[in-house]
């Protein structure tokens, strides 16, 4: 006898009232029966050449809205399956068409609050709203309808459909489009509406933030054989660009082939080439990392198996997709992957297996998608034992055709360079690339003495918003500035000094602090992380485990500091400071505060004592909060330490007074890269706190001046406030400091207005002849 058919159960994942797993799975009648919270995909298809959108008709058996015109595609999300998947799964099974990750475009999260049915049928419903751009309408015959979903579909225009909701037409699904459903349309609208005149405008003025400056370097003092190496290693260096892209989102790099293709089609695709490699992404960097692209920008990709074949249609033309909000994880985590999965899921982990999902070096993906998108299931990604479904990576895998490359390039380099720190240094590095163990080379960077200066791997974890955990690539290269740099020892002499002197209870301070190396450089080239906004100098590693052992080594970029002074720091003084401060803003005080801020990385908590005896890091207990924190912290600790030098009669009593004033004229500079980015934040708190404790004072005039006899005190009162939270890994702690003083007040708001009149630069946009002249 033939075994009775049982229909499976979907489970839905019970959500809180705002949107939050509860670890709660349930029945999905249970859950609309109930009332819960839980989660569902919207996937919109649209075609930019007719401007309309596709509906597809509700089959007369649905339990709700049957016979109706509705989304393209919608369905719950089954218990422990992710959104993305959702999305592409339902499109298939009702209507055929299979498309992959870059097709899908998350604009919005729409909640929904409604009761049908009589009452019998209530949903609370979060619904991640994804649509995909289509050149050209799909041909009806190439959909492959579900028949218990779908019973047709047709096109509409976008202004028509909306009519037809706002005017409650009861052949379509109601949704409020004057409300949070009206987004979809204002989206649309404003992408395809909008004047390329006015645009190219908006980018010509985002560009003049940047003061196009060439950085240049002598190179006399190397040899032939160590010109030879320059040259492999500039190669090299542009590798770590290829990665980095890809890092920050996984459609960037043919968003970067399109742009670059289309660069001399017409003024505005110039100009949005411009400003996208400034950027290195279509968000913009001083503009709390806003679209200054759109999905309609992007790379047009075909493909023909997407649907069933028909005769003379080549198959589906879209666009590949990128949000406009930035995402917060980049691409190191699965796109539709928050806090509470990875959470969970490291839960249920081992030691180790939890040092790789929380280490600098490795990409954390899904099973399902890689299956997804392979269609078909690769057993060798599951690590033993595991139900989950997401799983880490290493990046000498993930990036394994890149790093091969740059391998073989510093090998090839490390065998003519006529230094041998440098020879270890390339020949470890290129090890690591393809071991993913970094700590030698990490050593052999610290411990460089050559006259030719590199710095190329994984370092910051900025573009981490989510967590901060995973490293990006970069690359700088230059020549050693081995007069300044001799001049610097002090620092680094005096750093345990320093430690144990700091603004913080004793039983924080470290007892075995290794002075810091500082290397003083002429920048050549550099790439990879080093968008937007440049840095005039590095503290690295920020590998806790070498911070602990030795310390860390730092470099500054004289030739970086010198353009930023000229081109940014002196106009600022001149619209900002009073009058009679203003010749205390000069380059001596600003450069030695920039070494301080440096070597300021390297004192002050880092590998920490919890209340509960456990041991732990700064970084791991602040989590997406460490950076802004770590950068002020630098700053402020960076002016308390020099004055503590200028009064042990170590650094001039010159600097005692234009110390204060060129970093009060500095806070301008670094709060316009706005309060998304670390130095941002970092500044808009310090300047906050300082202006708070009268140790800055606004005129009437809108000017600013320092108070010396309070600016003392509050630079001790906040280097202690922020050591202290540091110290017992205060989330909470941090989290109230910044809300309240990472705020972009009036006397800041007044300032910023000031320079942006008169058309002060906001940093500067480095070109390089040298390694251009290398090159060819």
């Amino acid at each position: 006898m033939a075994e009775p058919y049982i229909e499976e159960v979907e489970y839905l994942d019970v959500l809180t009232k705002t949107g939050k797993k509860t670890g709660v799975s349930k029945p999905r009648g249970d859950v609309h029966r109930d009332g819960d919270y839980h989660k569902a995909v919207h996937a919109w298809i649209f075609a930019e050449s007719t401007q309309e959108l596709l509906l597809q008709k509700r089959a007369d058996c649905k339990d709700s809205w049957p016979g109706l015109w509705d989304i393209s595609s919608a369905g719950h999300i089954s218990a422990g399956d992710s959104s993305l998947i959702t999305a592409q799964r339902e499109l298939q099974e009702e209507l055929g068409v299979i498309l992959p990750k870059d097709a899908f475009e998350l604009i919005f999260v729409f909640l929904e609050e409604c009761v049908t049915n009589n009452g019998k049928f209530i949903n609370n419903e979060y619904s991640d709203v994804y649509l995909v751009t289509t050149l050209e309408p799909i041909p009806r015959e190439a959909f492959t309808l579900q028949d218990t979903e779908v019973s047709d579909v047709k096109y509409i225009s976008f202004g028509e459909y909306r009519s037809h909701l706002a005017e409650a037409d009861p052949k379509y699904v109601p949704y409020d489009v004057n409300k949070q459903y009206g987004l979809l349309f204002d989206i649309i609208t404003k992408r395809y509406k909008e004047n390329n005149e006015a645009r190219s405008l908006v980018l010509q003025k985002q560009l003049r933030r940047y003061a196009p400056v060439s950085l240049t370097a002598e190179l006399t003092g190397l040899g032939d054989a160590d010109k030879e190496a320059l040259i492999l290693l500039v190669r090299a260096a542009m590798i770590m660009d290829e990665i980095f892209y890809l890092q920050v989102w996984h459609s960037n790099p043919v968003l970067r082939e399109w742009l670059k293709e289309h660069a001399n089609v017409s003024q505005l695709d110039n100009l949005k080439w411009m400003y996208y490699v400034i950027n290195k992404s279509p968000w913009s960097c001083l503009d709390e990392n806003e679209a200054f692209l759109t999905t309609a920008d992007s790379a047009v990709k075909l493909l023909p198996e997407a649907t069933k074949p028909i005769t003379g249609w080549k198959g589906v033309q879209y666009r590949a997709a990128f949000p406009m909000l930035k995402p917060s994880g980049a691409n190191f985590y699965p796109p539709d992957m928050d806090k509470m999965e990875f959470k969970l899921w490291t839960t249920g982990l081992s030691l180790d297996q939890q040092k790789d999902a929380m280490s600098f070096f490795t990409v954390i993906k899904r099973h399902s998608q890689v299956s997804w998108d392979n269609h078909i299931f690769d057993s060798t990604h599951l690590s033993e034992g595991s139900t989950y479904d997401l799983y880490s990576i290493l990046y000498s895998q993930e990036y394994h055709s890149f790093l091969a490359r740059v391998s073989d390039l510093l090998h090839k380099a490390g065998d003519l360079v006529s230094s041998p720190s440098l020879k270890r240094l390339l020949h470890s590095k290129a090890d690591a690339f393809l071991s993913n163990d970094y700590y030698d080379s990490d050593i052999a960077w610290m411990e460089l003495d050559s006259k030719l200066d590199v710095t190329i791997g994984p370092y910051e974890t900025y573009e981490d918003s989510l967590f901060g955990y995973k490293a990006t690539f970069e690359a700088f290269i230059g020549v050693r500035d081995e007069k300044a740099t001799a001049q610097l020892k002090l620092f680094g002499d005096n750093l345990q000094v320093l430690e144990q002197n700091l603004p913080m209870d004793d039983t924080y301070k470290s007892k075995d602090i290794t002075a810091a190396p500082i290397r003083v450089v002429q920048l050549l080239f550099n790439a990879g992380d080093v968008k937007g906004p440049q840095t005039i100098a590095f503290n690295l590693p920020n590998d806790e485990r070498i911070v602990k052992d030795r310390g860390t080594a730092m470099v500054i970029l004289k030739n970086v500091s010198e353009a930023k002074f000229k081109q940014i720091l002196n106009p600022i003084a001149d619209a900002c400071i009073a009058k009679e401060q203003h010749e205390l803003v000069d380059f001596e005080s600003f450069f030695t505060h920039t070494i301080c801020h440096e070597c300021c990385h390297g004192i002050g908590p880092h590998t920490i004592t919890l209340p509960d005896g456990r041991k732990s890091t700064v970084r791991l207990e602040l989590q997406d909060l460490h950076s802004a924190l770590e950068e002020a912290k630098a700053d402020i600790v960076g002016l308390w330490a020099l004055n503590f030098l200028i009064k042990k009669h170590l650094l001039p009593t010159s600097l005692e007074k234009s110390m204060y004033v060129s970093f009060l004229a500095g806070c301008f500079r670094s709060v316009r890269f706005g309060l998304e980015e670390a130095h941002g934040k970092g500044q808009a708190l310090q300047f906050n706190w300082l202006l708070e404790k009268e140790a800055f004072v606004f005129h009437p005039n809108e000017t600013f001046s320092v108070n010396f006899d309070k600016v003392e005190e509050a630079v001790e009162s906040l280097s202690r406030t922020i050591l202290t939270i540091q110290a017992k890994g205060d989330k909470e702690g941090a989290s109230l400091l910044l809300q309240k003083y990472c705020t972009m007040t009036k006397p800041l708001k007044v300032a910023l207005q000031k320079l942006e009149s008169i058309h002060v630069p906001v940093d500067i946009a480095p070109i390089f002849p040298v390694a251009k002249s290398l090159l060819e």
